[in-house]
C-alpha cells in the first residue's frame, strides 16, 4: 500500500488552520484541485463533526468527480481524520483510503501535516499528491 505525506506551513494560529481544515464553508473554498469547484448543493463537506461527508467536484468542461467518506475523529485544534473513496461513473464507491490533517504550531505559526494513507499503489499516490498539492496552492492563496 502507498501512502503520501505532504507538510505545509502557514502565517496563521493553529487554530485558525485547523477551522481552515475542518469547517465547511472554509474548506470549500480550497477544496479540489486548481480548475475544479464543488457546487453549493453537491456536498456535505463538514469535518467538525464524526459521520459521513462527500463532495462533488466539477471541472470546466462540466466533468464530475465524486469522493465519499466518514469523519473518524476530530480532535479540535490538533487532527482531523476520514475515510476517502472515489466513486465511479455508476455511483459505485471504489477501495477506502485513510486521510489526516495534522495541524502543529511551529516558527512561523502553524503546521498543516497531510498524510493520505492506503492507496494502493504508487501510480494512486502519485495522482493523489498532484491533487493534494494543487488544492493546498488554493489554501495557501486563501491564508497569505
Amino acid at each position: 500500500m502507498a501512502d503520501l505525506r505532504l507538510e505545509r506551513e502557514f502565517a496563521v494560529t493553529p487554530e485558525a488552520l485547523f477551522a481552515w481544515v475542518s469547517n465547511g464553508a472554509k474548506l470549500l473554498q480550497w477544496w479540489g484541485p486548481e480548475g475544479l469547484h464543488v457546487p453549493a448543493d453537491q456536498h456535505d463537506l463538514d469535518f467538525t463533526r464524526l459521520g459521513p461527508w462527500f463532495s462533488v467536484m466539477v471541472n470546466g468542461a462540466g466533468d464530475r468527480y465524486k469522493v465519499s467518506g466518514h469523519v473518524t475523529h476530530v480532535k479540535p485544534p490538533h487532527s482531523v481524520g476520514f475515510t476517502w473513496g472515489w466513486h465511479d461513473d455508476d455511483d459505485r464507491r471504489g477501495p477506502e483510503s485513510h486521510v489526516m490533517f495534522i495541524v502543529e504550531p511551529c516558527a512561523k505559526g502553524a503546521r498543516l501535516i497531510l498524510d493520505h494513507r492506503e492507496l494502493g499503489d504508487d501510480e494512486m499516490s502519485q495522482r493523489h499528491e498532484a491533487g493534494w498539492t494543487s488544492s493546498l496552492r488554493k489554501l495557501a492563496a486563501e491564508l497569505a
